[in-house]
């Protein structure tokens, strides 16, 4: 349902504002929500509280290689920590790594078909 707002979480490179491009194109109406930067754990709920959470997980290499990021390991592992809460409450996982951006906008897109 387009009226859904569809809130979508994920470390640094893991296609978040590829994904909402795409499924504003279908009339979603989405928030990128940069939860991987607060230290607060459920800021996602207090900023947006979305009537659907995705979450966007993608490896370290695959991050690191997308954005060229200048990172370690243990920044990573940190935003991996600020996404737990999130990742628990998501309504659907992807994991981006060895999927197009148009396959994980159609994964999504299914999903969301059928609430």
């Amino acid at each position: 349902d387009s009226r859904l707002l569809v809130g979508v979480v994920g470390p640094c490179g893991s296609g978040k504002s590829t994904l909402i491009a795409g499924l504003e194109k279908h009339g979603y109406h989405c928030r990128h929500i940069a939860q991987e930067h607060s230290y607060v754990k459920h800021m996602w709920q207090v900023i947006t509280n979305p009537d659907v959470l995705i979450f966007l997980q993608s490896s370290f290499q695959v991050c690191t290689a997308r954005r060229q990021l200048n990172w370690n390991e243990s920044d990573y592992a940190e935003q991996q920590r600020r996404l737990a809460h999130a990742l628990e409450h998501a309504n659907l996982i992807v994991d981006t790594d060895h999927l197009t951006p148009q396959d994980v906008e159609r994964r999504v897109l299914d999903f969301l078909e059928k609430i």
